[in-house]
């Protein structure tokens, strides 16, 4: 069965073959990846993409946590997630989600209990998270899931021609724990 987390309305679970189509209906339209790094996916990339994180499933030491987004109430698949482990205890936060979706604080709730798996069971000590600054949302995620802005990265990413900034966020394992103890 693999890593599966839980939230109140959501089972965060490792992909399944299966799931490439799901996939391709968030992964293939151009909005929900308007801000992305990647896309929007052909048939072939959502594909390749499940077919990677799964190889990953089983690699150790684990250093990609990709994760499907379900909703618990019916276990439709919603979007994707990750940690993913850049240097030995600091990790990248990764989402994306299905536009019919959005704004009902999915990812919030899916991000959280992210942070909340590399803290306490994975011994990270700063997870960071990046995001252009038009994507309003994707900032308002990091900020509520307790990640603080720390800075402006000009001209960071080159995607369709262009160079784009992005903002960087992060937290670190004691500022996680500050407010729970």
């Amino acid at each position: 069965m693999g890593l599966q987390l839980q939230t109140q309305r959501l089972v965060l679970r490792e992909f399944a073959y299966e799931d490439w189509p799901a996939v391709h209906a968030y992964a293939s339209d151009p909005e929900v990846t308007r801000y992305m790094s990647w896309g929007p996916n052909d048939e072939a990339a959502s594909q390749g993409f499940v077919k990677t994180v799964i190889a990953q499933q089983g690699k150790l030491p684990r250093t990609a946590y990709d994760l499907a987004i379900t909703l618990k109430i019916n276990g439709q698949l919603i979007g994707g997630c990750g940690i993913y482990r850049r240097r030995l205890q600091e990790g990248e936060m990764g989402y994306c989600l299905h536009r019919a979706y959005w704004n009902k604080g999915y990812v919030t709730e899916a991000a959280t209990a992210l942070l909340e798996f590399a803290f306490s069971q994975e011994g990270f000590h700063r997870i960071y998270a990046t995001c252009d600054p038009r994507n309003l949302g994707s900032a308002r995620v990091m900020e509520k899931s307790g990640m603080r802005r720390e800075g402006h990265m000009k001209e960071h990413l080159y995607k369709d021609g262009q160079w784009r900034d992005s903002l960087l966020y992060a937290i670190l394992d004691w500022e996680w724990r500050a407010p729970r103890e």
